[in-house]
């Protein structure tokens, strides 16, 4: 999300329109989406707070689950967005600035509510943590990131490859292997889907839980039904 649109690039620069929020979310839940997740990209980088009326919107079309990230910063803007219709809450940068922010939201809304987004960029031989919509650097290693914010109660991490970031080159699957196998709590694939096969080599192959998709299905290259005929037909259990 943008400016109240939803847009798409390639590593999160160059970013282009594709569509409306609410038509988009009804398609998706009509073709069989397990989960929407609704990422304003740039609201901790311009410091602006969620989108709640868009977010309400949204919500009011769905009976699917939906996690909202973007500029949640205080327990106030978590509560407020769940209010207004959201199933979870995505942090990054916040989690970043202030770990126990994790603690805190789990405590009050439970870790089920508590995802931790971690944008991994490749630094030489090591997958660094980014933050402030992958504009900054933060020096914090992403399996070392990922078992402390499980230890600081997160229920679920979303990480997302800056470097294949809408490139359809495939998810990354050695830094998502390296996650899933350090813990214990679901990991949703994220940056890189460019066929049926990508689907398959991150749930199957790096052990995801979740594989998380924008450009194929919003420019209608793939369908939601079509990816899970496929990852059905090859072994990997999904909801109808």
């Amino acid at each position: 999300m943008k400016g109240g649109r939803v847009v798409k690039g390639v590593k999160f620069e160059g970013l282009r329109d594709a569509g409306d929020p609410v038509e988009l979310a009804r398609r998706y839940r009509d073709e069989g989406a397990d989960e929407l997740v609704f990422l304003d990209i740039t609201a901790s980088l311009e410091k602006r707070a969620t989108l709640r009326v868009l977010v309400r919107k949204v919500a009011e079309n769905l009976d699917i689950p939906f996690t909202v990230g973007g500029g949640i910063r205080t327990m106030s803007d978590a509560r407020l967005v769940l209010c207004s219709g959201a199933d979870k809450v995505a942090v990054n940068t916040a989690a970043i600035q202030d770990p126990r922010l994790v603690t805190r939201l789990s405590e009050v809304f439970g870790s089920q509510c508590v995802v931790v987004a971690i944008d991994a960029r490749l630094q030489g031989a090591s997958y660094e943590v980014q933050s402030h919509a992958a504009t900054r650097r933060t020096g914090l290693e992403v399996v070392s990131w990922a078992k402390r914010v499980e230890e600081l109660g997160a229920g679920e991490l979303l990480v997302t490859s800056v470097d294949r970031d809408g490139t359809k080159a495939g998810y990354d699957t050695k830094l998502l292997a390296s996650v899933t196998s350090a813990v214990n709590i679901p990991v949703i694939a994220s940056g890189g889907a460019g066929t049926l096969e990508h689907f398959l080599q991150a749930l199957r192959d790096a052990r995801c839980d979740a594989a998380l998709a924008a450009s194929l299905f919003h420019y209608r290259e793939l369908t939601v039904g079509e990816v899970k005929d496929y990852l059905s037909a090859n072994g990997v259990t999904v909801r109808p």
